[in-house]
């Protein structure tokens, strides 16, 4: 038995194999990647033999026999992983007694055994069966991944004409990064192609405008004179034609990106469909095709990009999954930190304070809900930002702040109660009667005025309507029903 000192050199680790069978051998090969000290155990004296000769430090020993650690007087961590239950069980206990503070990964050979080597004080225990299929999984999820953005890339540079891509209504931090990033896609893609990004309503946020303004985004209004130059179509953050946007219900699109949960079923016709509700950002999306197409985005797009991913998440605190926190690091290598911060800390228009504080007069509170009425506004997009500052009230569970303008009635809605999904809440509460959705803690209503949209006095007409129009969301929230028990 070849002889060893007993401690490993200063920052050096020292892992232990008990059992060289095919996973331990696996394992060993893989180990040898990592560097460090390397000690195997076998009852195999054969095995043990061929290590010796492939200069790695093997011991001939039994993991049922009491005595299997004389002599190994140092390791950090220990694999127990034996092709033999009683072993693997026998050899983590004698290693946990005399090692109590080392950690051990331990093979089980089925879901039970899994468990009593959990309680025996395995840190890990390695199901091989679990362990093929979640590698096999994950691998696929790669090759999706790599599948989808290659699908798009072609696609791109099989086109000539005019590209229009279309955010949703008075388009967010979210929308416009990911139409920046797809317009920058497409010029990898195609040089002929000719690339607008289109919006309609208002760039209304501080926030929003000073992101469009710093980063010099060419954005256009979307007039019928420019959807019909446009050769193909994508929507971007938005669900489908005539959902939040600017197009008829009917308009033929190409390519529809988005996050937020809907029945596509009814959309034909659509070359590229990417919606995916696990994530919390569209730009998380994009970013995704921009790293699988092995795209370096410049410093104006990723830092949109960043932003994107940020607005949308609020800060990572709404709604974030994995796979926005990976790219937003990915991101963080290309964007720009000082360009970044101006856009977050933007002058607030007197007509948001306006709103904002119109909001906190407003207020009414019933069972843990907020309703507020603003009025007349012109800046929708200071709803939100009020209804982000009435959610912290103490004792609000849900907020809707909601005004009025001369197209429709437009609501914003946030919530922190977990038994509630404010998105479906709001989205079978007004979908009939106009455009609704959203996620759990932040939704979002607009109602077109239809026959009212000539009426001067929109805030009065506001009062006179709310009341019905609120009716279902009362109703499917319980007010109605508290109303009721009351009486």
């Amino acid at each position: 038995m070849p002889g060893f000192s007993p401690a490993a050199s200063p920052g050096i680790r020292t892992y232990l194999i008990c059992g060289c069978g095919s996973v331990g051998y696996l394992i060993l090969e893989e180990l040898k990647k990592e560097g460090g000290r390397l000690l195997c155990m076998d009852s195999n004296p054969e095995r043990v033999q061929e290590l010796r000769e492939q200069k790695i430090e093997a011991f001939l020993r039994d993991l049922t026999d009491p005595d299997m650690l004389q002599g190994i007087d140092h390791f950090d961590i220990a694999f127990v992983v034996s092709d033999n239950h009683e072993a693997n069980i026998t050899g983590l206990k004698t290693v946990r007694k005399k090692y109590p503070r080392v950690h051990i990964v331990a093979r089980a050979q089925d879901p039970i055994n899994e468990k009593l080597l959990m309680q025996e004080g395995a840190d890990l225990v390695l199901y091989p069966q679990h362990v093929v299929a979640r590698a096999a999984i994950e691998h696929l999820h790669r090759l999706e991944k790599h599948h989808l953005s290659r699908d798009l890339y072609n696609l791109l540079a099989s086109w000539s004409g005019i590209f229009g891509i279309v955010t949703h209504t008075n388009p967010d931090p979210d929308a416009i990064a990911s139409a920046m990033a797809l317009a920058a896609i497409a010029k990898r893609a195609n040089q002929n192609l000719e690339t607008r990004i289109i919006y309609d309503g208002i760039i209304g946020h501080q926030e929003n405008r000073t992101l469009v303004n710093l980063l010099d985004i060419r954005m256009e209004k979307l007039k019928p004179e420019t959807l019909n130059e446009c050769t193909h179509i994508a929507l971007v953050d938005s669900k489908g034609p005539g959902a939040n946007n600017g197009l008829i219900h009917s308009m033929p699109v190409d390519i529809i990106i988005d996050h937020h949960q809907e029945d596509i079923s009814h959309i034909e016709k659509v070359h590229f469909i990417d919606i995916r509700q696990n994530v919390g950002a569209c730009a998380t999306i994009l970013t995704e095709y921009i790293k699988e197409l092995n795209i370096e985005p410049d410093e104006k797009v990723a830092t949109a990009l960043l932003y994107g991913i940020r607005a949308d998440t609020k800060q990572f605190r709404r709604n974030v999954s994995p796979s926005d926190l990976e790219y937003a690091a990915f991101l963080l290598e290309f964007s720009d930190a000082d360009l970044l911060e101006k856009i977050m800390s933007p002058q607030y228009s007197h007509e948001t304070m306006d709103i904002i504080g119109a909001a906190i007069r407003n207020r009414k509170t019933r069972n843990g809900y907020l309703f507020s009425n603003v009025g007349y506004v012109r800046n929708r997009d200071a709803l939100p930002q009020a209804a982000d500052l009435l959610i912290n009230l103490e004792g609000i569970s849900t907020a809707l702040v909601y005004g009025i303008t001369d197209e429709a009635i437009i609501m914003s809605g946030r919530n922190r109660d977990l038994r509630l999904n404010l998105g479906n809440v709001m989205s079978e509460a007004f979908s009939e009667v106009g455009d609704a959705g959203g996620h759990a803690t932040m939704a979002a209503a607009s109602i077109p005025l239809h026959v009212f949209a000539h009426v001067r006095e929109k805030e009065e007409l506001l009062h006179l309507v709310i009341d019905p129009v609120l009716q279902n969301f009362y109703r499917l929230v319980g007010l109605l029903e508290d109303e009721e028990s009351e009486v």
